[in-house]
């Protein structure tokens, strides 16, 4: 693995606050601001859309640049940032995958999301979830720093995401669901793993792979259907595993992760 301090270069965040103390994933806001821009994007393309346009129809000024600082902290919202110009890329490549996609970046950039992670994946389709449960492991991992209010919209908005993602479904009864995997999720979770320092046959075995829920061979088989569809090179032979990017990684981005 290589150092957090690199791997916030690319897009990962650390710590203990993250956007789901006020906001879910706003895979809606995303979905409808994406669709007015071109990959390649400006970050200021976006704040204009949403501050001066109201694109996303807000009520206010203040609520259009809450909704812009919201934005930026769960996605980064800026080319420069490699795991938002891959995720933004990836978007535009399967329709299907993108509720999962942007949960897979949410994951990246928000501790308290990932946080709750583990308690989504040990659930078995159709067990129940309450909003109990989760502010029950916020408030057990963060004894006396959320208010009973806070700990109820942190647990909301978590809940919020993992059902918009595909992952639980239902509104004041949440139950465990499986959401829909594309080949586009397996690439994400494979450069993730790569910016990660990761290579070779460990790539199928990261945290980001385990998200997914898919059996090994269900993922080698979506990794070579990215590969024919030119995502990534992807080559399995026996025991050994090889994967490239060269459309998704720049070869700076390359060299940092030899550092």
């Amino acid at each position: 693995m290589i150092s957090e301090e690199t791997q916030a270069k690319f897009g990962f965040k650390y710590g203990r606050n993250g956007a789901h103390s006020s906001r879910t994933m706003m895979l809606s806001e995303i979905t409808e601001l994406f669709s007015h821009r071109p990959a390649d994007a400006r970050a200021e393309d976006y704040q204009q859309d949403i501050e001066q346009f109201n694109l996303l129809n807000k009520p206010t000024l203040k609520a259009r640049q809450l909704t812009w600082r919201h934005l930026v902290d769960l996605y980064g919202m800026n080319t420069d940032i490699p795991l938002f110009r891959i995720f933004r890329l990836l978007w535009d490549a399967d329709e299907e995958a993108r509720p999962v996609l942007a949960c897979q970046m949410g994951l990246a950039r928000d501790p308290l999301l990932r946080l709750s992670k583990e308690k989504i994946l040990q659930l078995s389709v159709g067990d129940l979830l309450t909003r109990q449960e989760m502010e029950g492991l916020f408030a057990e991992r963060f004894p006396e720093r959320f208010s009973p209010a806070t700990l109820k919209s942190v647990a909301q908005n978590v809940n919020g995401t993992w059902t918009n993602a595909g992952y639980l479904q239902g509104r004041s009864r949440k139950h465990r669901s499986e959401p829909s995997i594309r080949a586009v999720n397996v690439v994400f979770a494979l450069v993730m793993g790569k910016l990660q320092g990761v290579s070779g046959n460990r790539l199928f075995a990261t945290e980001w792979m385990q998200v997914l829920e898919c059996r090994t061979e269900r993922l080698l088989e979506l990794a070579r259907m990215a590969s024919h569809s030119g995502l990534i090179t992807f080559k399995h032979s026996s025991e050994v595993i090889e994967v490239g990017f060269p459309d998704l990684l720049t070869r700076d981005e390359e060299l940092m992760l030899h550092e």
